[in-house]
C-alpha cells in the first residue's frame, strides 16, 4: 500500500492538500509586484533567488471569500510542466500522509469541484485534495 506525503495548508479554515511532490518549496509572503493585464486570480510576481515567478492568489483561484495576509500567510512553490508558481495561503499546518485507499472521490457537483482530486478523511478532519494540473 502506497502512502503519499501531502502538504497540508488552510484556505478560509478549511484544510487543503497538495502532494509534497509538487511542492518546490515554503516560503514567507513577500513582496509581490503588481502585473497589469493578468487574470484576475494572479497577484503578480516575486523574485525567487534571481528566477521571476508569477504568484496566484489561492483563494482568489478557487472563488473563497479572501483573507487578509498575516504572519501565518504562506506561499507554496510549486512546480508544474517546468513552470514554478507561487500560491497564496491563509497558512501551512504540516505535512501529512495517506494511502490511495483514503482517498474518496467527491460527490459533489460545480463549477469549482475540478480543482479536487479527493477528499481525505483523517479523524474528525477532512483534507481537500486539489489536482495542481487544473489550477494552474
Amino acid at each position: 500500500m502506497a502512502e503519499e506525503q501531502l502538504v497540508i495548508f488552510q484556505l478560509n479554515k478549511q484544510n487543503y492538500a497538495l502532494s509534497v511532490n509538487e511542492t518546490k518549496e515554503i516560503i514567507r509572503m513577500a513582496e509581490i509586484t503588481k502585473v497589469p493585464n493578468t487574470d484576475h486570480f494572479i497577484e503578480g510576481i516575486i523574485n525567487l533567488r534571481g528566477d521571476v515567478t508569477p504568484v496566484i492568489n489561492l483563494n482568489r483561484r478557487l472563488g473563497l471569500y479572501e483573507t487578509e495576509y498575516d504572519q501565518d500567510t504562506r506561499i507554496i512553490v510549486v512546480e508544474h510542466n517546468k513552470e514554478r508558481v507561487g500560491m497564496i495561503v491563509d497558512a501551512v499546518n504540516e505535512v501529512g500522509r495517506c494511502s490511495e485507499e483514503e482517498i474518496e472521490s467527491p460527490d459533489i457537483t460545480g463549477e469549482e469541484i475540478d480543482f479536487l482530486r479527493g477528499v481525505i478523511k483523517k479523524g474528525d478532519e477532512l483534507w481537500l485534495l486539489l489536482d495542481l494540473k487544473k489550477i494552474l
